[in-house]
């Protein structure tokens, strides 16, 4: 039996998504470097956050994050940081970028309100 070998095990896409990921639209708060910047998201997981913003972030910038949320009716803070991963311009012609941020400090709390958002979102 043939057997390929892959490094993403066979996986594709988001089949290689550790958590499931919602795609979203509302506003986000970055503060980079002391300067708050607003932005707007793409999709959302427990594990991070991707979002348009009207300017590049380098790799590995570390930068603060603050959205809400609203699960059962009710709108929940959410509050942490994380490492840019990934920065692309959208348009050649426009100034406006996706970023990924890896986000390796919330607490587990503001995680279980994303897992409860992620969750209404993909059963709609």
């Amino acid at each position: 039996m043939a057997h390929s070998d892959t490094s993403t095990g066979g996986k594709r896409g988001a089949e290689r998504r550790r958590y499931p990921r919602a795609e979203s639209e509302f506003p986000i708060s970055l503060v980079l470097d002391g300067k708050s910047y607003e932005a707007r998201v793409r999709d959302v997981s427990r594990a991070g956050v991707c979002f348009y913003l009207e300017r590049s972030i380098p790799l590995m910038t570390v930068l603060a994050l603050d959205f809400a949320l609203k699960v059962n009716g009710k709108s929940h803070r959410v509050r942490g940081s994380g490492a840019v991963v990934r920065c692309e311009k959208i348009s050649p012609t426009l100034q406006h970028f996706e970023c990924a941020v890896f986000l390796h400090d919330a607490s587990e709390s503001d995680r279980e309100v994303i897992d409860a958002y992620v969750k209404s979102k993909l059963a709609s």
